[in-house]
């Protein structure tokens, strides 16, 4: 008995329209990535559960992976990735005699979250990473150029497709942690957890969970919210977070790291990073700069783009291979903008001419003629069936096509209604109609 096909909630799935305005954004990315000398890699879609497991509140949501009728109880337990950044560093590890470091690499690939589906929050989503990488050291200089990458895609992204602005959100977790040890606290990645949920449930919700869930006394807490307060765009930062009286060298050493990396950002790209130390991200595995961005406009698809520094999490036993990188929730920033119209693209097919078939006898001189074309780097396609004219425009109107050729030597531009005698060995469309105009804002 056929039934109708069930949706699944938090697998989104686009309208050929909707295909375009990501592949021509993965585009972007991958272009401003390449121009700074980032290679290319893909990791494979599983990982032991024990690799996936213990990095931050995320085990809950990891997708366990086993064959249907298996029958081998000592099987590896396997696991969908969660991100790109806990396979990359597997994948550090076991290649490690085969790359050069420090190593620069983007990965644009699916990942799985077992989370409960919202707006802009998927199970099954598309993210695009870069990180650099480090044999037992790297300058925290790439600290900086990492958000500098990104914020370059972003305004490419604005520039060519229309993308609002975005404000990249950035702290850093040496100086947190060296803040809380400074009050006293030992437990610091319990904090940065709690905080992270600032955004989510407000600052009285957090102070609760901080004094009942962790044991703090309510002033500690209210230490704890003050840091989370501050932000700034400039050289006023330091002494904001020096006024609130806490001392510990690790908070200096992280001051110092965010204060260059907001700074020098103004100078690259002014008013588009700003610090804001109630950025803590839940995963355990950052260890000193973290970043947050947000669509500007678009409040409620929370953060886009996503990442930080990492001091230890590739280790093969004897080195240890530090690295700071970046994701951009692809999915995450188009599902919505898609579903509500705001990204579009012109037409749903790549077809910038339809070719008319006047009879099947002559279909023959219809395809000649779509290869003519293809040649020169058109994408065409032949009409479906012999037809009257009306209705092969009506199709290519439906579709999105903006030229239809007749004959052998006859194009109409089927919006203008201009028809004119041209050669499909030497005919160019305007450069506007190769591909589909694409539109973010």
């Amino acid at each position: 008995m056929n039934s109708r096909p069930r949706a699944l909630s938090g697998f989104p799935e686009f309208l050929p329209e909707g295909r375009i305005v990501e592949q021509r954004v993965l585009d972007l990315l991958r272009h401003e990535f390449e121009l700074h000398g980032f290679a290319s890699l893909e990791t494979r879609s599983v990982e032991p559960l024990s690799v996936l497991a213990g990095k931050g509140e995320i085990d809950k949501e990891v997708y366990a992976v086993r064959r249907l009728h298996a029958d081998d109880a000592t099987a590896d337990e396997l696991g969908l990735r969660y991100d790109n950044t806990v396979p990359f560093a597997r994948y550090v590890t076991e290649f490690s005699g085969k790359l050069n470091f420090p190593f620069r690499r983007y990965q644009i690939q699916k990942v799985w979250r077992g989370e409960r589906p919202q707006q802009g929050r998927y199970r099954e989503f598309t993210q695009a990473d870069i990180d650099i990488v480090g044999a037992g050291s790297l300058a925290t200089h790439h600290d900086l150029e990492i958000p500098l990458v990104m914020l370059g895609a972003f305004a490419r992204m604005s520039e060519e497709l229309g993308l609002p602005p975005v404000t990249m959100h950035v702290s850093n977790r040496k100086l947190a942690e060296g803040y809380y040890r400074g009050l006293g606290i030992t437990e610091t990645g319990a904090v940065l957890q709690r905080i992270d949920k600032l955004d989510k449930i407000g600052p009285e919700k957090v102070a609760t969970l901080l004094t009942d869930e962790l044991g703090l006394a309510a002033e500690v807490a209210d230490k704890c919210l003050a840091l989370a307060e501050i932000r700034s765009a400039g050289v006023e930062l330091a002494d904001r977070v020096r006024a609130l009286g806490v001392e510990h060298e690790l908070l200096d050493v992280g001051l110092a790291e965010l204060t260059e990396v907001v700074q020098t950002a103004q100078t690259y790209r002014p008013g588009r990073l700003v610090a804001d130390l109630r950025i803590a991200r839940g995963l355990d595995y950052y260890t000193g700069t973290v970043y947050e961005t947000v669509l500007e406009g678009h409040p409620e698809l929370g953060s886009i783009c996503s990442g930080g520094r990492y001091d230890s999490l590739a280790d093969d036993g004897k080195q240890t291979y530090p690295g700071v990188g970046i994701s951009v929730g692809v999915s995450r920033l188009l599902g919505p903008l898609v579903a509500d119209g705001t990204a579009s693209a012109s037409r749903s097919v790549p077809s910038v001419v339809l070719v008319a078939v006047t009879d099947e006898e002559q279909r023959g001189e219809a395809l000649a003629v779509a290869a003519a074309l293809r040649a020169n780097d058109i994408a065409t396609e032949v009409a479906p069936r012999a037809d009257r004219f009306g209705k092969q425009i009506r199709y290519a109107e439906r579709r999105g096509i903006p030229f239809v050729w007749f004959g052998t030597d006859q194009v109409k531009d089927i919006r203008s209604g201009e028809q004119v005698q041209a050669d499909p060995t030497r005919w160019e469309p305007p450069a506007a109609d190769r591909t589909a105009t694409v539109k973010l804002g």
